[in-house]
């Protein structure tokens, strides 16, 4: 079954940095692009930054200077790495794939469960 599987979420001082992984099943045969969402409380969900399978990179205002997002193909993982983080980043942060199943064919898009990162002091 398809699944993805994020970590590395937690609880920092603003300014400090957190790494984020998402590693995919290896019921995906293969993946178009894989990214990070996030979604604050009140807030919808927005896009973070995407990473196509050629390696494109995508990065939304908010996290462009800050953020690096990287992948392994190989691996079928994505990871997201946030400097000078601030209390508005707040956010449960969701990895996102738009991946073919290898058990039945078919392409969507998958969503994870989401891992929480907190910037507090």
């Amino acid at each position: 079954q398809v699944q993805l599987v994020e970590s590395g979420g937690g609880l920092v001082q603003p300014g400090g940095s957190l790494r984020l992984s998402c590693t995919a099943s290896r019921s995906i045969s293969s993946i178009n692009v894989m990214g990070w969402y996030r979604q604050a409380p009140g807030k919808q969900r927005e896009l973070v930054a995407t990473i196509t399978n050629g390696g494109s990179k995508d990065y939304a205002d908010s996290g462009k200077g800050r953020f690096t997002i990287s992948g392994d193909n190989a691996k079928n993982t994505v990871w997201l790495q946030m400097n000078s983080l601030k209390p508005e980043d707040t956010a449960v942060y969701y990895c996102n794939a738009r991946a073919t199943s290898a058990i039945t064919l078919m392409t969507q898009n998958y969503w994870g469960q989401g891992t929480q990162v907190t910037v507090s002091s």
